[in-house]
């Protein structure tokens, strides 16, 4: 059993956001709008079966924060370090450089997004 199931990341700009995160990962995201929010949904292959999250705009609810609240690392493999060189043609920020970690769990680095999130990426190598 996974500690996560679902993560959400605060978005003050959904569209921006949108093309920050399909940009630095190569992927598409999904739209799973609603009445009340704005969504967009990391790609899995079964919605019930993998760990996933979302970028959401509710002005209401979703504050994006550099220095407060939880910190999620996002799955990076193979190497992190692809995607921390499109984090600042993006439009992020990079706080903190590939560091190994330690030779069993691999490598972490933090940057901050186009809405001002701090999040963390893993990777192996």
């Amino acid at each position: 059993m996974n500690a996560i199931s679902w993560f959400e990341i605060p978005a003050i700009d959904i569209d921006r956001a949108q093309n920050f995160y399909e940009t630095i990962f190569g992927i598409s995201m999904v739209n799973l709008d609603s009445q009340n929010l704005s969504m967009r949904a990391f790609p899995v292959k079964e919605m019930m079966k993998n760990i996933s999250g979302a970028l959401v705009h509710n002005k209401d609810s979703y504050t994006p924060s550099a220095n407060l609240g939880t910190l999620v690392y996002l799955n990076a493999n193979p190497d992190l370090q692809n995607i921390l060189n499109k984090i600042e043609p993006a439009g992020g920020k990079i706080f903190i450089p590939k560091t190994k970690i330690n030779d069993e769990f691999g490598h972490m680095a933090i940057f901050k997004d186009s809405e001002g999130n701090r999040v963390g990426l893993h990777s192996f190598l």
